[in-house]
């Protein structure tokens, strides 16, 4: 088969025309008789990556080498500070994957030109038998997605014009072969100029459902005030890189007649589903927070309030939906912290002294919407919180960020031996640093909670 094809190889500039449909499947950059079909550069557009030798063999075999499927592999968020992460992800971190994403994007826009001046250098210096058309036809092909509408336009219009000084230098602008040529690239930069409209399109539709939901996400997710319950408040939400989708991480402050009750949380998912699990965890929060006098009993109505919301989702969030929490209550007059942890990192209390102690829970309860699996009761666990401590709550946004060797980020370890002046200065301090630890590459939305007893 390989032969056949090898003898309908396309003539360059010379020769009858043929089918253009016949051609468009038959064009390589190679020497051919007289004999032969017509080139097509809009074909060959999408073979010109397989070379520029005139005996190179079209077809190639067709029992290619089995890959391995790659294993299936599990990590858990139970680890050790400092410890790489095991799991599916690849040797390398977010940070050197979005330098490597910036490196390769550079170098891609950069491509259609290349093509276009590497398509001329061999079109000029070449014989007439040789022809470098699918490379000009390729070029507009290739900023069609890259390329803004005006950019595509002018990619266009320079491999036309490549095209017509190349046939101009031989003496043949205006022969039957040189004029369809010219046609075929001509009809390749429309196709290229529709191909990037519909890119455009479509970015700008992902581009304005991601500002709905970030709008919703707002909407659901007001700041604090400074200081609420006598207690100094900040709070800070830091969305993940552009590409990646809103996340389901929350949080709250709400002042009741028994102290001053906190949660920072983390739904399963991404989209508009998680941002509406969010709304409803957040309202069966503030409800809960006023009516029950109890933390254990706020923890009860989050896990019917998740339980009545999964009922109305569909799909893979109604069966594998949960909520990892935590739940705080500061007392009034009382110099104390409660928690109730639900699957969630927990808090850690930042001392006047540069001290820093995790308040992690004796007894480990399921996250919300995992009640199916078991039961376990909800139990306070009680810790002091002197005058001028900071209590920093924040979801795995934090502990999970990981640098360029994918070392997870260690927020106990950072700041030990630090004292913030005030939660505000501490959490922008810690958004800071992550961002520099990962390069900016995260992955993850981060939430932040921090109250200071004054």
């Amino acid at each position: 088969m390989a032969g056949i094809l090898q003898g309908f190889r396309p003539s360059v500039r010379s020769g009858t025309v043929a089918s253009p449909l016949f051609s468009l499947l038959l064009s390589p950059l190679s020497p051919v008789s007289s004999s032969s079909l017509l080139p097509s550069p809009l074909g060959s557009a999408f073979f010109f990556s397989l070379s520029l030798s005139p005996r190179r063999p079209l077809i190639r075999s067709a029992h290619p080498a089995r890959r391995p499927r790659p294993g299936r592999e599990t990590w858990y968020s139970h680890r050790r500070p400092g410890r790489r992460a095991v799991g599916p992800a690849d040797k390398k971190g977010p940070a050197d994957q979005g330098t490597r994403a910036s490196v390769v994007g550079g170098s891609a826009r950069l491509l259609p030109i290349l093509l276009i001046v590497v398509g001329f250098v061999y079109d000029y210096f070449t014989p007439q038998q040789f022809t470098a058309s699918p490379l000009f036809a390729a070029a507009p092909l290739v900023a069609a997605p890259l390329y803004s509408l005006r950019g595509t336009i002018l990619t266009g219009t320079a491999s036309v014009l490549a095209v017509f000084v190349i046939h101009l230098r031989i003496g043949g602008a205006l022969h039957a072969d040189s004029l369809t040529e010219l046609a075929t690239v001509a009809t390749v930069v429309v196709l290229a100029v529709f191909i990037n409209v519909l890119v455009r399109r479509s970015n700008a539709r992902l581009a304005s459902q991601r500002e709905i939901a970030e709008a919703a996400q707002r909407a659901v997710l007001p700041e604090p005030a400074q200081r609420i319950g006598g207690f100094d408040i900040a709070a800070r939400y830091e969305a993940a890189q552009a590409d990646a989708s809103i996340g389901g991480d929350l949080y709250a402050v709400q002042d009741t007649p028994h102290g001053v009750r906190l949660v920072v949380g983390d739904v399963r998912g991404k989209g508009m589903g998680a941002v509406g699990a969010v709304a409803v965890l957040i309202g069966a929060f503030r409800e809960a927070a006023e009516q029950e006098t109890t933390l254990e009993a706020v923890a009860q109505r989050l896990e019917r309030a998740f339980a009545r919301e999964g009922i109305r989702r569909e799909g893979l969030e109604a069966s594998e939906g949960f909520t990892t929490a935590v739940l705080a209550e500061l007392p009034h007059g009382d110099g104390v912290v409660r928690i109730v942890t639900r699957g969630h990192p927990p808090p850690l209390l930042l001392g006047q002294d540069g001290t820093i102690r995790p308040l992690s829970p004796h007894d480990h309860a399921l996250p919300f919407g995992m009640g199916d699996l078991g039961t376990w009761p909800d139990r306070v666990e009680e810790s002091e919180f002197p005058s001028g401590a900071i209590l920093l709550l924040y979801t795995d946004g934090l502990s999970e960020a990981r640098d360029e060797r994918g070392e997870f980020f260690d927020p106990e370890a950072r700041l030990a031996g630090r004292v913030f002046a005030d939660p505000g200065t501490l959490l922008a301090t810690l958004a800071q640093e992550v961002r520099q630890y990962t390069g900016g590459g995260t992955t993850d939305d981060m939430a932040l909670l921090a109250v200071r007893r004054p």
